[in-house]
């Protein structure tokens, strides 16, 4: 138990001395992620006015607020996660299994015939601390997130897509070069130093 308030204490400690946490509070944005967004959306100009995107793991909404912005009126932002969200202007949210045919259904429902110009997904799964099994299972669903970007986006579309660095994540970031005329990897500034995270950029859906 003294274990366990020691690392609780460690961990408020972190946040208290986070730049990004009070940069989030005083930005109103959901989560400090916003800022790994933004940082990749100002290097790779991937959002212009009227932009339609899908955002796979939204929860709480963070890169949603972003993205939303960035489209302006005119654009569109799908969100979706298995956590519930609260409501944001100019997004609409499904709460779902983004594997889950209803779910896909639906997202199919907001965009109409239109098609999305981006996929970002920030979604990572359970950790368990076995690196095989996690290596596995965030492998099963960054190749889901790629199915499923293959169906929603427009010709010369773009993917965000957060991975972490497992042995065999070099071999799916290749594997995309298929899909993708361009591949790029981004370590955002307000990602923590000590995380094995790094978002992909994949440009040229298609082409």
């Amino acid at each position: 138990m003294a274990s366990r308030r020691s690392t609780t204490k460690q961990w408020v400690r972190k946040q208290a001395a986070d730049p990004y946490v009070k940069q989030r509070d005083q930005a109103g944005y959901r989560s400090r992620a916003a800022f790994k967004l933004k940082e990749i959306l100002h290097r790779d100009r991937l959002i212009r006015h009227g932009s339609y995107i899908l955002d796979l793991g939204a929860s709480p909404g963070g890169w949603s607020q972003v993205a939303a912005a960035a489209a302006g009126p005119r654009g569109k932002v799908v969100a979706v996660d298995l956590l519930p969200m609260e409501p944001l202007g100019g997004v609409h949210f499904i709460e779902g299994d983004c594997r889950n045919p209803d779910t896909l259904d639906k997202i199919n429902e907001h965009f109409g015939e239109r098609r999305a110009d981006l996929v970002i997904s920030d979604i990572a799964p359970n950790i368990t601390g076995i690196r095989d099994v996690d290596e596995a299972n965030f492998l099963e669903l960054a190749e889901f997130v790629c199915h499923i970007s293959a169906q929603m986006l427009v010709a010369e579309g773009a993917l965000v897509i957060k991975l972490f660095q497992f042995p065999g994540t070099d071999r799916f970031i290749t594997d995309l070069r298929k899909s993708y005329t361009s591949i790029a990897r981004r370590k955002p500034e307000s990602s923590r130093r000590e995380s094995r995270e790094l978002y992909v950029v994949a440009k040229g859906f298609g082409i």
